[in-house]
């Protein structure tokens, strides 16, 4: 055995630890994007910096998953672009449960619901939900400039001035409770999506044309990964109105749009 070319043992020699690079076209579209491309290899693991970045990157995402949502903040941001903001929170309790429990974090605390019932309803409005969902840095980050070109082109379209809601331990679904409540035409959810590990800080957002509770997923329309490092508040803005304009002719959303 001993004698054999591919054994490997006591009396063999120690492997070196080989730094492998990636080809020139992976290494140049490394310094393009944040994504995990090209990390290289020594030995049979990762070079040390790959690997740092990794464990660093893990702890932003956990961060940003159980951070809590600087409601003082945002609302301030928004009162800056003369919105009206109403503050609500769905029936998750805390942190921990709602992370537990994602049942509750699609409905609407009962006084809230009854609250919103009370601001008076004009036809047509459009009623954007501003949520922490699973990134609150996300939402503290982004929210605040897609508002402000959203609300630049809802303007060129002639749709009122929006209401406002901002909304903690919230699911994706607490929109529908929240834009039935409001009675709006249709609920824009600006909401911070699950952390990845080359992103703590992506924001969604997603459109539902007549909010009701208990819709399914496919009468929502998403945009993501709105970020620093991908797309603009501008494009995405861009892309919200173009969807609310086909909603408005055809009075649906979601996967039905796509057939309209």
């Amino acid at each position: 055995m001993k004698d054999d070319p591919t054994y490997v043992g006591p009396t063999a020699a120690p492997a070196r630890d080989l730094i492998c690079e990636a080809p020139a076209p992976l290494l140049a579209l490394r310094n393009e994007v944040t994504a995990r491309v090209a990390l290289g290899r020594s030995g049979a693991g990762l070079p040390t910096r790959a690997a740092q970045r990794f464990l660093a990157d893990h702890a932003f995402a956990r961060a940003a998953v159980w951070s809590a949502l600087n409601v003082e903040a945002v609302a301030a941001q928004l009162a800056s672009q003369n919105l009206a903001v109403a503050v609500v929170r769905s029936q998750a309790p805390d942190r921990a449960t709602y992370l537990r429990r994602p049942d509750l974090g699609r409905m609407l605390a009962p006084d809230d619901r009854e609250r919103l019932a009370a601001i008076p309803r004009r036809d047509g409005d459009v009623a954007i939900v501003i949520g922490d969902g699973l990134s609150a840095k996300a939402t503290e980050t982004n929210a605040a400039p897609l508002i402000e070109a959203l609300l630049a082109r809802l303007h060129e379209q002639g749709v009122a001035a929006p209401i406002a809601v901002i909304a903690t331990e919230a699911r994706v679904a607490l929109s529908d409770e929240i834009g039935a409540a409001l009675g709006a035409a249709a609920v824009v959810t600006l909401i911070g999506e699950r952390p990845g590990l080359s992103a703590a800080d992506s924001l969604g957002v997603y459109i539902t044309w007549a909010p009701e509770p208990g819709l399914p997923d496919s009468r929502r329309n998403c945009i993501s990964n709105i970020r620093p490092d991908g797309l603009s508040p501008e494009a995405a803005a861009v892309e919200i109105v173009r969807l609310l304009v086909l909603m408005r002719a055809h009075s649906t959303s979601g996967v039905s749009l796509s057939r309209a």
